[in-house]
């Protein structure tokens, strides 16, 4: 068998493998190690194994993910996301669609202190959903909009996928969490905005209630002013260059921990389920991330990468088709399979594909625009069927609501991340603005 095949049928059992609930990162691990043996012998595959992990797990940047992952996970224990919810509800939930729209501004703001679409959106499936169903939300509109808001935790930086790409890549973290900035606002603008057009076709779907009094506005806005202060300080300081994305990842686990302990809103019960909760979604990452080190080592050594971008050379496509196609890819691929899994795998691929494009930016704009566009793809890989991620966490926490419901509550949402997608892909400036201004 010639490389090139192995390298298709080792893909294939991979795929395989995952559709028999294997864990993602064991599946690639295990079809890599085979298929590094086949092409290159036992003594070589013992040899590479020896020093790749250590030096895999031992880069200081990896440091930052459970960091933000415990940031997120004592904000969840202690109450801060229901806060967030009744503060924006408070504001907005007595128009109709508000407290629709509501979710989405308490998820913009909770993405801010989480950077895991997972976590968020199982947060609010707790949080919101409940109170979406009480004032007569139609089951569609109100699982559809959680499951999407979901996806603002890694839209909004500080984003784990980001963190991942930035490693991958060779990326500056802090640069792509500068370009993620105004498309994560523009998902959360757009997804207001197909709220608003729902409940105008369908009044029903998203009824207004009775406003609430002024005092406790003041009083559920007066809860949240601390967290909102560690958000501000935590991407403010990492967009303004104060401090490292690590840097900033441990300032913020520290002051969420102790602005909770201080509320008396976080006990010793709530702490160890966060501890154990980031040690749990830590390991499974970094599962993923070995698994897809060793699948894409035994890539490299079928030369499946150099001939695919052959074959995309040799096709003649304009740049920007190139990209198309890319995307599309992307969108199908991630309908189907774990977002982190699925970046991991095809950047080694498509990432030399695209450096190589003449884009009329320079190199590293071109990584880092190409970095949001896969940050788009995969929110929308989150909730597009047949899989949707975040529409299964919805479907395991509200349980009598039909899985097709809610996936025909999100199909609005995914026409807006399809036009925001078109826009990042025709204007780049809208991802790289801010970047150029703060460097």
């Amino acid at each position: 068998m010639n490389a090139a095949l192995a390298a298709a049928v080792a893909f294939a059992a991979m795929l395989g493998l995952i559709a028999l609930r294997m864990p993602v990162g064991l599946a690639m691990l295990v079809t890599g190690s085979v298929g590094y043996i086949h092409l290159a012998g036992l003594p070589a595959f013992l040899n590479y194994m020896k020093s790749t992990p250590y030096y895999l797990f031992s880069n200081y940047t990896l440091s930052v993910i459970p960091l933000f992952i415990l940031m997120g996970a004592l904000a969840e224990r202690s109450g801060l996301s229901t806060a967030l919810f009744r503060a924006a509800a408070g504001l907005v939930g007595h128009r109709r669609g508000g407290m629709a729209m509501a979710v989405i501004g308490a998820c913009t703001l909770f993405g801010a202190i989480c950077g895991s679409s997972v976590a968020t959106t199982a947060t609010f499936s707790r949080a919101a959903l409940p109170e979406l169903r009480r004032y007569r939300y139609q089951d569609a509109l109100a699982t559809g909009t959680v499951a999407v808001g979901g996806t603002l935790g890694i839209l909004v930086p500080p984003s784990v996928i980001l963190v991942v790409y930035a490693i991958t890549t060779e990326q500056n973290i802090a640069k792509l969490f500068q370009a993620a900035f105004i498309p994560g606002l523009l998902a959360a603008l757009f997804y207001c905005i197909v709220i608003a057009v729902v409940v105008r076709r369908n009044p029903q779907a998203g009824p207004a209630h009775a406003a609430v009094p002024m005092r406790e506005r003041w009083r559920a806005l007066a809860a949240i002013w601390p967290a909102l202060i560690i958000a501000v300080v935590v991407v403010g300081g990492i967009y303004g260059g104060v401090f490292t994305p690590t840097e900033g990842a441990a300032v913020g686990a520290i002051a969420m921990l102790v602005t909770a302990l201080l509320q008396r809103a976080l006990d010793w019960a709530g702490l160890r389920q966060a501890l154990v909760q980031t040690a749990d979604t830590s390991a499974m990452i970094f599962a993923i991330l070995l698994g897809a080190e060793v699948f894409d080592s035994f890539l490299g050594l079928s030369q499946l990468p150099a001939r695919a971008a052959e074959m995309v050379a040799e096709a003649g496509l304009p740049p920007y088709g190139v990209i198309a196609l890319l995307l599309v890819f992307y969108i199908l691929l991630g309908a189907v399979m774990d977002e982190l899994a699925m970046i991991l795998l095809t950047l080694p691929v498509f990432f030399p594909i695209v450096a190589a494009l003449d884009l009329g930016m320079f190199p590293d704009e071109v990584a880092i625009w190409f970095g949001i566009l896969v940050l788009i793809v995969v929110g929308i890989g989150l909730t597009a069927p047949p899989i949707g991620l975040n529409v299964f966490v919805v479907s395991s926490i509200a349980r009598d609501v039909p899985i097709v419901t809610t996936y025909r509550g999100v199909l609005p949402f995914l026409l807006a991340d399809i036009i925001r997608l078109a826009l990042v892909v025709l204007f780049p400036g809208l991802s790289l603005v801010v970047v150029r201004l703060l460097n």
